[in-house]
Parts: C-alpha cells; sequence; structure tokens
C-alpha cells in the first residue's frame, strides 16, 4: 500500500508493480487517484486520517506500507499513527527534513526516508569528490564506486593492504566491459576497474580522493 500518490509515491509504487509486487494506491485527490488507476493493481480515493476509511479499505490486513504523503505534515503524521495503531509490521514513511522524520519514529515508522536529502548528500558527495556513486548506508558508513589507486595497480588486494592503510574494504570489482565480481585478498586489480568499497565515511571518501 502507498499512500500519497505525488513524484515520489507515484514513482515508488509503478516500481513495485513493474518488480511483481500487488499494490493499492490511495491519495486524497480523486484526479491524482485517476492519473494513476491504470498503473496500479488497485487505486482508491480516502482520507487516510480517518481510521474508518481505512478500515473499509481493508488496511489493517497488509503488511506493508508506504505514507509518501508530501508537504502535509499533519496529513502525514496522523496516517503513520493510525497504521501504528492497526498493527501494521513494515511502515515506511517519507520525512520533508529530520525533525519530521523523528516525528515519524515516534508515531510508529518503522523506516523513514528522506529523498530530497539524501539525493543532495549523494550528489554533493559525487560532485567534490573523484568518487563514481556513493551510498550511505548509516550515518558514519558508506558504500563507494571508485577507481583502483595506483598503489594497487596489479596486485591482489591482500598484497596491496589498502584495508589496513585506508580502512576500507574492497566488496566487489568490476572490469571494462565484464560484470562485477566479489572481492577477495587474492584478486588482482587493474588501471582502470571499478572497485566498490565499504567503510566509515571519513574513510571512503579518503580512499575514493587518491583513484
Amino acid at each position: 500500500m502507498v499512500i500519497g500518490l505525488g513524484r515520489f509515491g507515484s514513482s515508488l509504487a509503478g516500481e513495485l508493480v513493474s518488480r511483481g509486487s500487488e499494490v493499492l494506491g490511495i491519495d486524497s485527490r480523486p484526479e491524482v487517484v485517476q492519473r494513476h488507476a491504470d498503473e496500479l493493481t488497485h487505486t482508491a480515493v480516502a482520507d487516510t486520517t480517518d481510521p474508518e476509511s481505512l478500515r473499509q479499505l481493508g488496511v489493517p490486513q497488509f503488511r506493508r506500507a508506504v505514507v509518501a504523503i508530501g508537504t502535509d505534515l499533519e496529513a502525514s503524521i496522523l496516517t503513520t499513527s493510525l497504521l501504528a495503531d492497526f498493527g501494521i509490521p513494515h511502515i515506511w514513511a517519507k520525512a520533508t527534513s529530520r525533525q519530521h522524520g523523528r516525528i515519524l519514529e515516534r508515531v510508529g515508522a518503522h523506516h523513514v526516508v528522506l529523498p530530497e536529502h539524501d539525493m543532495g548528500e549523494r550528489v554533493a558527495h559525487l560532485v567534490t569528490g573523484r568518487m563514481l556513486d556513493y551510498i550511505e548506508i548509516e550515518e558514519d558508513f558508506a558504500l563507494v564506486k571508485t577507481l583502483t589507486p595506483d598503489e594497487a595497480v596489479d596486485r591482489a588486494l591482500g598484497e596491496s593492504r589498502l584495508r589496513s592503510k585506508y580502512g576500507v574494504t574492497v566488496v566487489g570489482v568490476k572490469r571494462p566491459g565484464e560484470e562485477f565480481t566479489y572481492a577477495t585478498a587474492d584478486t588482482v586489480v587493474r588501471k582502470g576497474d571499478i572497485l566498490i568499497v565499504a567503510g566509515q565515511k571519513d574513510q571512503v571518501e579518503e580512499f575514493a580522493d587518491v583513484t
């Protein structure tokens, strides 16, 4: 179930359907629901701050729900709270700020996402660094896609001792024209290989700067 069919919610719901999930999309705006009626498994117009409306849609029987309501903070918080009251096991909620996210967690969201903030932070790392991609896993842990540093070229990862020097772990390697493979201590990396590196944020950033 995806509640709120704005840009984020409708994109998420469409992707879930394309991956084989049955999705109920709910929004309070009839014109928005009509726009996505043919794309989603089921759609409904409803006030999701009204518990009776949610019961009539069978919402308490769902196991996974995403609250993708954007600018209406009151509706976002009340809807999340109702889903928690219904005992839905997995609730994701979109937040527009960290403060909003903390409130959503307090009223019952199991997972909070900040799409604009997360994308802004990701792009900032790409713009200011030499990494090819950046994904923050936790507040202090990240995955980075970057090129092989000169000091590791034509050497096995165990021999180049990147982990002991930089505190990072190379978890995957991609040679041009080939697929990604898992990295081991015996993996020999070449110039131009792409590495997937995991570690503390400051350590992976430092490592990417030497590539």
